[in-house]
C-alpha cells in the first residue's frame, strides 16, 4: 500500500487510472465488520458513478463504493514468469486458435468470427484480439448477426491474467451483460523435458484420428465437422495406447506442431488404467515427435477447477500463463446494440 512520509496510508490512484494494474486496500466486505480490511491486486477496469471495478488475474470483477477505498497505487505489471518459454498472451491466443481451427472464418476488423457447427467453444466464438474496426457495441451487433445467420448463440473470447490481456474487453462486455460461462487456462512449459520422460508403453502415433481412437474419446458422436476440426491444424498427430484386444485404447493424446510450438489436447485414460503415468507417456511421445519436427516449447489448455489436471500438469514441468474466459450473449438483446 501507499503510506505518506506521515506513515498514513493514501489513495493515490483515480478514474484518469482505468486500464492500469493497481494494487488497494478497502474496508470490508459486505456483512464483514467495517474494521476489516480487504487488498486487492488487478486491473482496475471501472470507475464511475463512485463505484470501482477491479479484474483479478482469473477474470473475477470485485466492485466495491469508493467510500470504503482506504489505500490504492498504480502497480508494474504482472512479473515474468521465472520458467518456461517465454510467450506473449497474444501469440499464445492465435497459436491456440490456428490448433483447433473452425470450419469456417470470418475478419471483423481484427477480430476472428469462427464457426464450426457448435463442435466447442473454441470453434464457434470471437477471438477478440485486436481492433474491431468499429465502435464496441456496433462489433458486438455484427457478431451477433453473424452468429444467428448460423444458428448459433454468439460468443467472445477474451484473455486475463497476463500483461497486455484484455481485462478492460472482459468489464466491458459484463457490463452490457454477457455472461461469463467457461474460464480455463493456458500452462507452457518446455517440450524438451517432457520428451525425456522414460517411456514403457507402446504408444502408437497417426496422422488420422482413426475409430479406436475415437471411441476413447470423450466427445459422443463426434460428427465430420468434428472431424475437421480434430484434423485442422498445421501438423497434427495422434497417439494411442492399444487396450486389450477388442476394446479402445488405454490412452490417447492429440498434438498440434505450429513452428516453435507443441499444442497438447484431448490427453484422456480409461477409468481402469488411470495412475498408471499413462498420461504421460501419450505426451512425452508426442512431445518427441514434435521435437523432431523442430518445436521448442509446450501449451496446453486446462478449464479452472480441474485439479487432478492441474496437479498433473505441473509435475511434469508446465506453469499457468494466464485465463481466458467465454463470454455468452445476453438472453434479451438491448436496445443499445442495435439489433
Amino acid at each position: 500500500m501507499e503510506i505518506s512520509a506521515r506513515g498514513r496510508l493514501e489513495v493515490r490512484i483515480t478514474p484518469a487510472d482505468v486500464g492500469k494494474r493497481v494494487s488497494v486496500r478497502r474496508l470490508g466486505e459486505p456483512g464483514a465488520a467495517r474494521e476489516k480490511f480487504t487488498d486487492t491486486v488487478g486491473v482496475l477496469t471501472f470507475w464511475d458513478h463512485g463505484v470501482l471495478m477491479i479484474t483479478q488475474r482469473d477474470g473475477t470483477g470485485v466492485r466495491f463504493p469508493e467510500t470504503s477505498l482506504v489505500a490504492g497505487k498504480v502497480v508494474p505489471a504482472a512479473p515474468a514468469r521465472r520458467r518456461g518459454p517465454a510467450a506473449g498472451y497474444e501469440e499464445l491466443s492465435r497459436v491456440a486458435s490456428r490448433g483447433w481451427r473452425p470450419v469456417e472464418s470470418e475478419l471483423l476488423g481484427e477480430w476472428e468470427l469462427r464457426a464450426a457447427g457448435g463442435y466447442t467453444r473454441r470453434a464457434n466464438s470471437v477471438l477478440a484480439l485486436g481492433d474491431p474496426g468499429r465502435p464496441l457495441d456496433a462489433a458486438l451487433a455484427a457478431v451477433r448477426r453473424w452468429y444467428g445467420e448460423r444458428g448459433l448463440p454468439a460468443y467472445v473470447q477474451a484473455s486475463t491474467g497476463a500483461e497486455g490481456t484484455q481485462e478492460l474487453l472482459c468489464a466491458e462486455l459484463e457490463r452490457r451483460g454477457w455472461v461469463r460461462e467457461v474460464t480455463a487456462e493456458v500452462w507452457t512449459g518446455a517440450l524438451a523435458p517432457l520428451a525425456d520422460r522414460a517411456g514403457g508403453a507402446d504408444v502408437v502415433l497417426a496422422r488420422e484420428a482413426d475409430e479406436a481412437w475415437l471411441t476413447r474419446y470423450q466427445r459422443k458422436g463426434v460428427s465430420e465437422v468434428a472431424l475437421r476440426v480434430l484434423a485442422g491444424g498445421p501438423s497434427v498427430w495422434f497417439a494411442s495406447v492399444p487396450g486389450a484386444a477388442g476394446t479402445a485404447p488405454a490412452a490417447i493424446g492429440r498434438c498440434v506442431v505450429d513452428g516453435r510450438w507443441a499444442g497438447f489436447a484431448a490427453v484422456e485414460v480409461a477409468p481402469e488404467r488411470r495412475r498408471q503415468g499413462l498420461a504421460t507417456e501419450v505426451m512425452a511421445a508426442l512431445a518427441r515427435r514434435a521435437l523432431a519436427e523442430g518445436a521448442s516449447a509446450a501449451w496446453l489448455q486446462v478449464k479452472a477447477g480441474n485439479e487432478p489436471a492441474r496437479a498433473m500438469y505441473a509435475g511434469l514441468g508446465f506453469a499457468r500463463h494466464h485465463a481466458y474466459h467465454y463470454f455468452r450473449e445476453p438472453e434479451e438483446r438491448s436496445a443499445h446494440d442495435g439489433s
